[in-house]
């Protein structure tokens, strides 16, 4: 159960690699967090992963998950639940993909809406249906800035995050009531091994900064959190940008 403070014991985290998830992680462990599950491939990155939890004194343990299987999402995640409740579910995978190449190759872009929307859609509702019986808990959804609109540099990857946003939105509404939160998170371009030197805007974040968001979010029961908090008002301004003068920007 979460404690006093709104925060986990108990945490499942679907992209058991991610840095923003493993930031998230080791920030509640420092809290209260005692009990982690990272869902992944099965991979030495993995292994490292849970390694490095371990070494914070946390109980964690890893099982085989993978996106792109929906058929396997039940049974895996059944299994995860079946080993006690768990307070919070971190859903943090996805991939950026390229836009160039997968422009070229439809094939490409397939795969970035395959493991971004229809996987997040699968797991999301396994996940929602487990905490709903158990009837507790909040599912923490790993957006983007870019899903708010699609910019010409990555739309197939801001289309993928568009459909998961408007999905976690329409669950957290659905789920409303029955004691599980739903909650979305926003950043900006975020810092990573993997980012590089890409995408470096004013706005770019890092994962430690997602996981301080995160945790306040949870403690507030927030369902939108923005990182910065300041591309609230920037993104409502693009929003409302006359297509032909968004188009110009150099996004």
């Amino acid at each position: 159960m979460k404690d006093a403070f709104g925060l986990p014991q108990s945490l499942l985290v679907l992209g058991g690699t991610s840095e923003i998830a493993l930031a998230t992680a080791r920030r509640l462990i420092a809290r209260r967090t005692r009990t982690v599950w990272l869902a992944g491939r099965p991979s030495p990155g993995l292994e490292r992963s849970a390694e490095s939890l371990r070494a914070l004194g946390a109980d964690v343990r890893t099982v085989a998950f993978d996106a792109l299987d929906p058929e396997a999402h039940e049974t895996v995640l059944g299994k995860v639940f079946a080993e006690g409740d768990i307070d919070l579910v971190l859903l943090a995978f996805g991939v950026a993909g390229d836009q160039a190449r997968d422009e070229r190759e439809p094939s490409c872009a397939v795969r970035v809406a395959q493991t971004n929307y229809t996987g997040a859609l699968s797991a999301g509702l396994v996940s929602a249906r487990a905490l709903q019986a158990q009837g507790h808990g909040s599912l923490v959804v790993l957006s983007s800035v870019a899903g708010e609109r699609a910019r010409r540099s990555d739309f197939i990857y801001g289309s993928s995050k568009a459909g998961l946003d408007a999905f976690a939105q329409g669950l957290g509404d659905a789920l409303h009531g029955t004691g599980v939160h739903v909650m979305v998170v926003r950043p900006g371009p975020v810092r990573t091994r993997a980012a590089g030197e890409r995408d470096q805007t004013p706005f770019t974040t890092t994962p430690e900064a997602v996981a301080a968001a995160v945790e306040l979010g949870l403690r507030r029961r927030s369902e939108t959190v923005w990182v910065p908090g300041t591309l609230r008002l920037v993104m409502a301004a693009l929003r409302h940008l006359p297509r032909g003068v968004f188009r110009r920007l150099p996004l």
